[in-house]
């Protein structure tokens, strides 16, 4: 058999060429960059002369109104939390693309989907069941932000996950 043959033949996961699949680097960038994107969108909408105020927020949802009083402390755990937020997002959207083919074969389309659905669960569950004060919220603003999470949530983890877990 000649060498040119028996490269033919080998599995493809041999091959150097070959996408392998590294699920904790497509965790990763994707959670990286969600959290990144989604942050910096808060801090520009709707704190950009004050953006200590966004973390701090997001620490609410843990300590209530007295994160407002914690200074870079509370700063540094609502970022800590958020991007914890960010991974756990990306870690559900891995699992699921495993069981999902589609997840990883129609990435955008899914990726879009799966945005609104993270939308959905953090104003139907997480925001109810945190200690963060409740503020109406101008319904443009929330049409805004389920937009964002399609584009700065769900599509850069659909497409992270394609990229490095094939």
């Amino acid at each position: 058999m000649s060498p040119r043959t028996a490269e033919f033949e080998k599995d493809a996961s041999e091959r150097p060429n070959a996408k392998r699949s590294r699920p904790l680097t497509a965790i990763a960038v994707g959670g990286l960059i969600v959290g990144a994107l989604d942050l910096t969108y808060a801090i520009l909408v709707y704190s950009p002369r004050h953006p200590i105020l966004i973390p701090q927020t997001i620490a609410s949802g843990l300590l209530g109104e007295r994160a407002y009083d914690g200074g870079m402390a509370t700063a540094i755990l609502g970022v800590l939390l958020h991007f914890t937020i960010a991974f756990g997002a990306a870690t559900v959207y891995y699992l699921a693309s495993r069981k999902i083919p589609f997840m990883v074969t129609r990435a955008f389309a899914s990726g879009l989907l799966y945005g609104a659905m993270v939308y959905g669960f953090m104003q139907l569950v997480v925001l109810p069941l945190s200690a963060a004060p409740h503020h109406p919220m101008a319904l443009f603003l929330r049409a805004c932000e389920f937009v964002e999470h399609w584009f700065f949530v769900g599509l850069p983890i659909a497409l992270s996950v394609r990229r490095y877990s094939p």
